[in-house]
């Protein structure tokens, strides 16, 4: 199978393309529903800087942690040759998506309010952010789900299927939000609450046709019920990974929080400002992924097999192809911020703000690629602590300068470098972490 002995780049960009296509057009999502917030108003632009780093978070938890320790699970069975507990792990994949996901809408709508309003957030901001987020995690369980069968079938090897699906649901996502959002012939404009409402049709789309696809059989894996008794054993192979990789999605959120607050009480221009590069920074993220996971399934099934020296080997690769990928994209928006930045407002000085965070941000995007990417990939290993800590070092970097930076009332370009500062510091951590972690049983360089 080339997955275990085939060449190692030709396989990852083979595994790697479908995804990070079907990625472009989930940046393209972010573009269309920015723009057409955008055109409702500063106040709304504003807002969704509030809300958008709770979407992602629940978006990088499902799809990158929770389905990282998924597909790694179901990858490093099918590398041991035990097809029937790759089965059996995936049914259980379900459960944990299905009742993460309900919490997770309990939770963010019961405070998001006192969220947003702890960030800064209040008047005609808050309260579109409130209505916004309302809507928008009422489907949040459809997040998880739709996430979670895609990384089934991830971990089989099968990226074709997932990224199709992503890709239909993208099309119609944007569709459906600039119809319901400005309105459109017959279609009322709802806002903020239609651009919600669009993707949340959309996911359920993409649920609908996931769940067929397995359950009639056509996958490598079949999703079948009888006889299936859930076991504490299969949970705890997928959480070992998973519960542990959501940590590191959570501390990204928590920093880009952070930011986000410290940002917010410089005014509402620089809110929306930082918004904008915000976005584009999140938006690195499907990318890093689209590579990231294809290499899960190829680490998992060689530390399934035994044959740890490739398994480090395919994700020093997979990180090198992040690293240049998104230093090309931090240069260009670097040397010419309006290409981005010139998309989403014609205030000058809201779009002055987003010129200066793209300025400072930008060279911090290849080492924040190379992390990011080892990340993923050190999920199929099952060893995810060390990448896990390099998150956490990065938080601390920017809640204690942040803080200080506050302290002497600093401007806003100051903070913005620190973003950069942030994302150096967490390249260079996961990278060692991913040197100096033992990921087979005998010790030394090539384990």
């Amino acid at each position: 199978m080339s997955l275990t002995s085939g060449p190692i780049l030709p396989t990852l960009l083979r595994l790697a393309l479908p995804n990070v296509l079907a990625m472009a057009m989930t940046v393209l999502v972010g573009i269309a529903e920015t723009r057409y917030v955008g055109l409702l108003g500063t106040a709304p632009l504003a807002a969704m800087a509030l809300v958008f780093p709770f979407a992602m978070l629940v978006q990088m938890m499902s799809a990158g942690a929770m389905g990282g320790g998924v597909s790694s699970a179901v990858s490093r069975a099918l590398g041991a040759g035990d097809a029937a507990r790759a089965k059996t792990l995936a049914l259980h994949a379900v459960v944990i998506g299905a009742v993460v996901g309900i919490v997770t809408s309990v939770v963010l709508i019961a405070f998001g309010g006192t969220l947003y309003r702890f960030l800064g957030g209040s008047g005609d901001v808050l309260d579109e952010a409130v209505r916004y987020s309302g809507v928008l995690f009422s489907g949040a369980v459809l997040i998880w789900l739709v996430n979670t069968l895609a990384s089934i079938l991830r971990g089989t090897g099968d990226m074709r299927v997932p990224s199709a699906t992503m890709l239909a649901s993208a099309i119609l996502q944007i569709a459906l939000g600039g119809a319901l959002g400005l309105g459109f012939g017959p279609v009322p404009r709802l806002g903020m609450v239609g651009v919600a409402i669009g993707q949340i049709v959309a996911t359920g789309a993409g649920v609908a046709f996931l769940s067929w696809w397995l359950m009639s059989g056509r996958g490598r894996l079949r999703l079948d019920w009888r006889g299936v008794t859930l076991r504490r054993e299969l949970f705890a192979d997928i959480l070992k990974v998973g519960a542990l990789a959501c940590l590191s999605p959570v501390q990204s959120v928590l920093t880009v929080l952070i930011f986000t607050g410290l940002v917010a009480r410089l005014g509402i221009a620089p809110l929306a400002g930082y918004g904008i590069g915000q976005r584009l920074e999140f938006l690195l993220i499907p990318i890093a992924f689209g590579i990231g996971v294809a290499a899960v399934p190829m680490v998992g099934m060689a530390i399934g097999a035994g044959d740890v020296a490739r398994a480090r080997r395919v994700a020093w690769t997979a990180g090198a192809v992040s690293a240049v990928n998104l230093g090309l994209i931090g240069l260009v928006v670097s040397l010419a911020p309006d290409l981005w930045a010139g998309l989403f407002t014609n205030d000058p000085v809201v779009l002055d703000y987003a010129r200066q965070y793209l300025r400072w941000a930008g060279p911090g995007f290849a080492l924040f690629g190379l992390g990011l990417t080892l990340y993923f990939a050190s999920q199929g290993s099952g060893r995810v602590l060390g990448p896990v800590l390099a998150s956490t070092l990065r938080l601390l970097l920017v809640a204690g300068v942040g803080a200080w930076l506050l302290s002497r009332e600093a401007s806003a370009w100051q903070f913005f470098a620190l973003v950069s500062a942030g994302m150096i510091v967490y390249g260079i951590a996961t990278a060692a972490a991913i040197r100096f972690t033992r990921w087979g049983p005998r010790a030394g360089a090539s384990t």
